[in-house]
């Protein structure tokens, strides 16, 4: 049993004592989640002498539909100085269809895009969890252990796809100064969104789940929010994925109002370097351009990006700049089987964030409830990235190809609707449309679709 398994229990039978006081039962809320999630990948030849089969993971075309059910239960605190308390998240995905080998799966993969998958590569018919946290609080300080489900600037947990990305540990938030919100944290596994198994925690280029992966169990992050006035903010956060990197984040974030519109401005900056083994090491190495067509390498980078958005009555612009320094792209929590990074770039296909990469975006959203149409929404967002310093293995024998100065773009549309009132309140329904086009060798063009009909229905 390991320590934060113990630590669990031990929690949970204290817990258990006390669980009849008032306020445990009294401020619980239970929730379930319903989301119906279809998605569509064709992948088309940009490169046209990579090999075209399922096991090198260049499928042309991936489908895959199913039911996911997400029920959640917090529970409110025991009375005392210190208050216990116990959350717990079930979560369940049915397949609907993903059937003809269409699911994505290949050699290397956890499962297909949405179901984990047998050993043949078929997707499973369903697959669930159960994550129990036990909890405790004191004043304004809160201390969790067992699964969470944290979004900060150092690890962001995943929730693009049927059933959302888990992590286990221990995280204590404490809001004892005024306008200050310090996080502290420790992660050891990681359950991923088409996965009912914990796993240890890698980076891309290490993946645990290749042939020669490396891994570790301990994630250490912290840091904080600093409210200098109402419409400021600033943030620090420090993460360290032991044996793979050390990061520091600084963020500021700013509202001003001009004219009848608000800009809100967003800068961030990351500084990545290699920690442990990941500096001599050639297992535990990263992705990344180290010249002479060497492809991995230590943890080598800075991240600095700025978007800006202007919001004046239904509308909203934007537009931001980012720019990826170092040999190795940048570095995030990467399980392989999808993940999120804090990044303005983080997008429905790509993240732009590669060694050299420089990037633009264009946004434009709308919301029609000024129009008279309350609960509609869309938008659309452009990038093209350029300067990646990059290698790619490419053709049917995939040699090494050194590239300078190539480049990516991908736009994405979203319309969605929420309906406001009457026997279908709060069913949404939404369509995530998405277009990757690139010259970066060994990659190959996609176009994609998703369609998600969600609804929550309160049970405490």
């Amino acid at each position: 049993m390991n320590k934060s398994t113990l630590a669990l229990a031990v929690a949970v039978g204290v817990l258990a004592q006390q669980a009849g006081a008032a306020g445990f039962i009294e401020d619980s809320k239970a929730t379930l989640g319903l989301r119906n999630f279809y998605i569509n990948t064709d992948n088309r030849d940009s490169d046209a002498n990579a090999p075209r089969n399922k096991a090198n993971g260049v499928q042309s075309k991936s489908e895959e539909w199913g039911q996911g059910f997400d029920l959640r239960f917090i529970s409110g605190y025991t009375q005392g100085t210190v208050g216990f308390g116990l959350d717990a998240i079930g979560l369940l995905g049915i397949k609907l269809d993903s059937g003809g080998g269409s699911n994505g799966a290949t050699a290397t993969s956890y499962g297909g895009t949405v179901f984990p998958s047998e050993s043949n590569g078929k997707a499973v018919d369903n697959y669930s969890s159960l994550g129990l946290t036990a909890k405790a609080k004191i004043s304004q300080t809160e201390l969790k252990l067992g699964t969470l489900q944290p979004k900060l600037p150092v690890i962001v947990t995943n929730d693009g796809r049927l059933l959302p990305q888990t992590f286990q540990g221990g995280q204590i938030t404490s809001g004892e100064i005024k306008d200050l919100t310090l996080v502290g944290g420790q992660i050891e596994h990681a359950k991923g969104r088409n996965s009912s198994n914990n796993e240890e925690l890698s980076i891309a280029g290490a993946n645990a789940h290749t042939a020669a992966g490396r891994d570790s169990n301990k994630f250490i992050y912290g840091g904080g929010d600093y409210k200098i006035t109402k419409d400021l903010t600033a943030q620090y956060y420090y993460g360290n994925l032991e044996d793979f990197y050390k990061q520091h984040f600084l963020g500021l974030v700013h509202s001003w109002a001009i004219g009848p519109g608000v800009l809100k401005s967003d800068l961030r900056y990351f500084h990545s370097t290699d920690d442990g083994a990941n500096g001599h090491d050639s297992a535990y190495y990263t992705t990344g351009d180290y010249g002479t067509g060497i492809t991995r390498g230590k943890v080598d980078n800075n991240l600095y990006s700025g978007l800006f958005l202007y919001t004046v009555g239904g509308h909203t612009f934007g537009g931001g700049y980012q720019v990826s320094n170092g040999d190795s792209d940048f570095p995030w929590l990467n399980q392989g089987d999808g993940s999120s990074a804090y990044l303005t770039t983080d997008m429905q296909i790509a993240k732009f964030a590669r060694a050299g990469e420089r990037t633009w975006q264009g946004r434009y959203s709308y919301d029609f409830a000024k129009l008279g149409v309350p609960g509609l929404t869309a938008g659309v967002i452009y990038l093209r990235g350029d300067n990646i310093d990059t290698t790619g293995r490419v053709g049917v024998a995939q040699t090494n190809l050194s590239a300078t100065g190539r480049s990516e773009w991908e736009r994405d549309i979203t319309v969605g609707y929420v309906v406001p009132e009457g026997p279908l309140k709060n069913v949404g329904v939404m369509w995530k449309n998405a277009t990757w086009r690139n010259d970066i060798p060994g990659q190959r063009d996609q176009d994609e679709n998703r369609l998600i009909v969600s609804y929550s229905l309160p049970l405490l």
